[in-house]
């Protein structure tokens, strides 16, 4: 696997958010994720986006980090990095892939100064919460645009 740092606009990014949003859509039977991401957000030194690729040079993985400073409001921590759109295409799951990019994007937030990783899953995805247990990370007060929904999860994680 080859995991390269991208823009939250190119076209295999594109191509596995349209993805997560169907799995998303699919999990919770609504339109999926409806947290505004701009993919400014997305780049260094306030943020990072990544996809693996296979042997193919397929796209097959992803996940990007964004930094929160001013979002107070919103439940955030001054420092915070949040995790966005950690997914795994359904033939390459079980790889460790996941993993591989979360180690990745929580060793670039902390070489950008942010002191917290955090995010926000669903009560229907148990495979996200598994491996973000098994990573280190505790529950933690909600944030963020679900803060407020019922089945959110929210999961954070000293760096």
């Amino acid at each position: 696997m080859n995991i390269r740092r991208v823009s939250f606009d190119h076209p295999d990014a594109v191509k596995l958010n349209d993805q997560v949003q169907a799995e998303y859509a699919a999990r919770y039977e609504d339109e999926g994720d409806a947290t505004h991401l701009d993919p400014a957000m997305f780049d260094p030194p306030s943020g990072l986006y990544l996809i693996a690729y296979d042997e193919q040079d397929r796209p097959v993985a992803t996940g990007g980090w964004r930094g929160h400073d001013d979002d107070t409001d919103e439940g955030y921590l001054t420092g915070d990095a949040e995790l966005k759109r950690m997914y795994v295409v359904e033939e390459a799951r079980g790889l460790g892939l996941a993993r591989r990019i979360l180690a990745a994007l929580e060793e670039d937030a902390r070489a950008a100064g942010r002191t917290r990783m955090v995010l926000e899953t669903g009560d229907r995805q148990p495979e996200a919460i598994a491996l973000y247990t098994s990573s280190g990370y505790e529950p933690a007060e909600k944030f963020g645009y679900y803060r407020h929904h019922e089945a959110s999860r929210c999961y954070a994680k000293s760096l």
